[in-house]
Order: structure tokens, then C-alpha cells, then sequence
């Protein structure tokens, strides 16, 4: 799920950008010190929106740079347990599929693609034994994210599932509703 979020913090701003307006120079700075920082509390920073407060600059001593004291809105994205989510297929490989859920991949072993015999070819497809469904590098698909860990701090991990109705490639979804209105009709045909 994506969050506003405000948060403040001490921001250095070097010299060579005080010739700027402030509040152009503390969100740039800003920006390069959260963008894609990773954390439990905050999740993923996609990026520091808007600055809302500075304070006055102090100077540290032997550094020429202001410290400025500010509040400000970041965007964030913090990956919930059953959140449906969608994206698409980033990489293949014979144990699974990575898929861009925004600014991280989660990734979905393979038996829990789909409900079929999965396997992989040398092209980067998992194909279903019986169902003939496949899954290939840029599909669109829906995911229900299963586990979130935070052990690794540089790199979290975030584990999904598209086992269940409603999810999966999304070429498969339109293929069942349409299989499911055709049945629908047909009965009302019969009727």
C-alpha cells in the first residue's frame, strides 16, 4: 500500500547549492538522502513530496555547509500481508517469477503460479502441464502478497501468490470471466 507520511529530520545543504531558492536546494537534498531508503517502520521511500517547514540553517564547525532543521511529506510504499497487488513479470526462473510491484519485486515460487504441473522452458516461460497457461517476462498479473521479511535490511523480501481466484496473469482472469459469461448465457439460452 502507498502512504503519505510526514517526517522531519536535519537536512545538510552543500554551498554550491545555497545560490538556489532553500526550499528547491532542501528538497533535492532531501530527495537524494530518502529516495530508496528501506525500512520496517516507513517501508520502501519512492520519494519526498513536498517540504513543509525549514528552520533556521545552523553551521557546524569546519563544515561550510547549513544543517536545516524540516518537516516534510514523503510517498512510501509499505508491502501489507494479503494486500492484492499488481504488476508485472520482471524475471523468470526455473524455481519462480519476480514481479515489479511498484519500487520492489516480490517474488512467486513456482508452485504457487498457478494450480498445474508447472515447467520452465530455456526462453524464461512456466508453462501448466494441463491448463497450457503460461507466464512470461513483461505479463501483467495479479498477486496477493503471502510474507514480508525485513531480515536483511538492504534487501527485503516479499513473497506472493496468485493460487486463488481473481489472480494471476491477467490474460488468464479475462479468459475464466469469459468462459463464465458464455456458461451464463448458455443457461439462459436453455431457459
Amino acid at each position: 500500500m502507498f502512504y503519505e507520511i510526514k517526517a522531519k529530520s536535519h537536512v545538510r545543504v552543500p554551498p554550491n547549492l545555497l545560490k538556489d531558492n532553500i526550499e528547491e536546494a532542501v528538497l533535492k537534498r532531501l530527495n537524494e538522502t530518502f529516495e530508496g531508503h528501506i525500512s520496517q517502520d516507513v517501508g520502501f521511500v519512492v520519494f519526498v513530496s513536498e517540504v513543509l517547514k525549514i528552520g533556521e540553517g545552523i553551521i557546524v564547525a569546519g563544515d561550510g555547509a547549513p544543517y536545516y532543521y524540516t518537516e516534510f511529506k514523503m510517498i512510501t510504499f509499505i508491502p501489507e500481508m494479503q494486500e492484492v497487488a499488481l504488476g508485472k513479470i520482471s524475471d523468470i526462473t526455473n524455481f519462480g517469477a519476480f514481479i515489479n510491484i511498484g519500487p520492489v519485486d516480490g517474488m512467486i515460487h513456482v508452485s504457487q503460479t498457478m494450480d498445474d504441473f508447472i515447467s520452465f522452458s530455456k526462453t524464461k516461460v512456466l508453462v501448466g502441464k494441463e491448463s497450457k497457461k503460461s507466464l512470461k517476462v513483461g505479463d501483467s498479473c495479479r498477486a496477493r502478497i503471502i510474507a514480508v521479511s525485513y531480515k536483511d535490511a538492504e534487501n527485503p523480501k516479499i513473497g506472493l501468490t496468485m493460487r486463488q481466484v481473481g489472480l494471476g496473469n491477467l490474460k488468464w482472469i479475462e479468459e475464466d470471466l469469459a468462459k463464465k459469461g458464455d456458461k451464463k448465457v448458455k443457461k439462459e439460452k436453455e431457459k
